[in-house]
């Protein structure tokens, strides 16, 4: 039976309870913003002691067909002062889904300075300590926590970010492969830094799911693993280059952040493209590696292990979002950097895009330079440190804008902007600002619709985003990966398909549309009720007023469009 678990680390009880029947079906995003409009005070201090970080699988997690394990996990975030989703991959997700739970409530606050370890192993749940983890960065408490369970648990953790409570921290979450996914948007590793919990330990399961009808579930998890295969992009260009392989792609609209966004176009871009990283990784060879798996059973693989010339491990995962934000973004003509630079960030436990912005305004200050890795890792390890300056730029790009005093600050309610200008993908610039988590690419990207509405065109702007959102929620609501999504959207009865062979439960494909539209507007209420207006649905000013280059677009949707977004 499917069960709850809440974890109070001001007064240490730990409960195992039933799942109450109005969120029976719901989970992954669904369930998490549900839960924090019922129980966190919307007025709440984020990093106080009535916000809650809640982890939850998706609908369909621990299933047999491909991508669906993601986690979700959910909080009032620090950056933008609403409601917050991350979506990770890694084994989280698989483990508690088969475990049976639905999701893990962290609440209160602690009445020391202990940090704590949770381990969860079924119905049996300890709070342990977990001071002699204190100040590891996430590679170190990784393998600290392998060696002492062994290499087949799901590990969640944060770094030093999230104990020092920075609001671009993020959550670290192992894979199957021992790599590490970030929970990474909104600060949600400062959230759980709050709680005093460095780190989760979530032993494998004896369980598995259950099904109504499990042979015909099998059959549909066939179906789109099967068409997901023959996808030219998720079946062969995933897992070359990985999410890099839009890179030339958006530098050919003219959107890719470069310079602290004073350009939509660097002439470097092909050098930071997924061709090249892949050409890379095959010549260097060693420990390099394309078409890695984030979670169990995922046949999209599109992660890689970026090696150094003698074929050492770099980092895992190099991603657009990072290539964008800390290369071109940052003026770097080589992946190489990037590598260096992704890897620093995820150690210290920090969001990539927040901190590629953050650099960009940094350098924008005179505090460093574009192009000039070493004065970038001179920032970073203030950001370690907890020196004065790591702290403000640990806080993230709006924070660092206001304290030194730079005009042009990527953000929408008070979050980083991701790896596509707004004024050159305008579609984009609708989702930043009207989506109940702001600034996050991940909850209806723009880039893929191009072909159906022009990007620069200030028509049809706030009808695309508003299809995109409701699909991508309800995804996330059933833990797929939104990479998944080409047969799931072009067929969408599988979903309704899975959920009655899953539950035994039907539902018709509007009501599994439904889902979406029922978690954004629950979302869009706990930022009204935490004074998030529609005056928020707002991109920075320069956004508006500097043309970008090469296309000298502004970003000028109409009021009116802006508000076919909204659901």
């Amino acid at each position: 039976m499917d069960k709850i678990i809440r974890v109070d680390v001001g007064t240490k009880e730990i409960r195992v309870g039933a799942v109450k029947e109005d969120y029976k079906f719901l989970g992954g995003r669904g369930l998490t913003s549900r839960i924090v409009l019922d129980e966190v005070d919307a007025t709440c201090d984020p990093l106080g002691e009535f916000n809650k970080l809640v982890i939850a699988p998706g609908l369909l997690g621990g299933t047999a067909v491909s991508s669906v394990s993601r986690i979700s996990v959910g909080c009032k975030s620090p950056l933008t002062n609403g409601i917050k989703e991350a979506n990770s991959g890694g084994l989280a997700g698989t483990y508690l889904s088969r475990a049976g739970i639905k999701a893990l409530i962290i609440e209160g606050l602690p009445k020391d300075e202990e940090l704590y370890l949770l381990e969860i192993d079924g119905n049996n749940v300890k709070l342990l300590s977990a001071n002699d983890l204190r100040g590891l960065g996430t590679y170190a408490t990784v393998e600290r926590l392998y060696s002492r369970y062994g290499k087949d648990v799901a590990i969640i953790c944060i770094g030093p970010a999230g104990e020092m409570r920075l609001r671009s921290a993020s959550i670290a979450l192992s894979d199957p492969n021992g790599e590490l996914k970030f929970a990474a948007r909104g600060g949600v590793g400062a959230v759980m830094g709050s709680k005093g919990i460095k780190a989760i330990v979530v032993k494998p399961s004896k369980e598995s799911v259950s099904y109504y009808d499990k042979d015909a579930f099998l059959e549909v998890a066939k179906k789109i693993n099967r068409a997901l295969l023959e996808d030219p992009k998720t079946g062969d260009a995933y897992k070359k280059y990985g999410t890099a392989q839009i890179v030339n792609a958006v530098n050919a609209i003219g959107a890719l952040p470069t310079m602290n966004f004073r350009y939509g176009a660097f002439e470097y871009a092909k050098n930071l493209s997924g061709e090249v990283l892949y050409e890379t990784v095959v010549k260097r060879g060693g420990e390099g590696r394309t078409g890695v798996t984030c979670m169990p059973g995922c046949m999209i693989m599109c992660g890689n292990i970026y090696p150094d010339e003698r074929g050492k491990k770099i980092v895992s995962t190099l991603q657009y979002e990072t290539i964008a934000l800390v290369g071109s973004n940052l003026g770097f003509d080589n992946l190489d950097s990037v590598a260096r630079l992704n890897r620093e960030i995820n150690d210290i436990g920090m969001d990539t895009i927040e901190i590629g912005g953050v650099l960009g305004v940094a350098i924008d200050a005179g505090l460093a330079k574009f192009g000039d890795e070493k004065s970038c890792m001179v920032l970073l390890d203030e950001i370690r440190k907890g020196s004065v300056l790591g702290r403000v730029l640990g806080n993230g790009v709006e924070i660092t804008g206001k304290v030194l005093g730079v005009y042009r600050v990527p953000v929408a309610k008070g979050q980083g902007i991701p790896g596509y200008d707004p004024r050159a993908l305008k579609g984009n610039g609708v989702l930043y600002a009207t989506s109940p988590m702001g600034a996050d690419h991940t909850a209806g990207n723009a880039f893929g619709s191009r072909n159906e509405v022009n990007p620069l065109s200030r028509e049809k702007q706030g009808e695309l985003s508003r299809n995109l959102q409701i699909k991508i929620t309800t995804l996330e609501c059933l833990g797929f990966c939104i990479f998944a999504r080409p047969p799931l959207l072009k067929e969408p009865q599988l979903l309704a398909d899975m959920l009655y062979y899953r539950y035994g439960v039907k539902f018709t494909v509007d009501q599994v549309w439904e889902m979406g539209i029922e978690t954004l507007k629950v979302e869009r209420e706990f930022n009204v009720r935490a004074g998030i207006s529609p005056a928020h649905d707002r991109l920075a000013e320069f956004f508006y007023k500097e043309p970008l280059p090469p296309t000298n677009a502004v970003f000028d949707v109409p009021e009116e469009e802006m508000k076919k977004a909204i659901v």
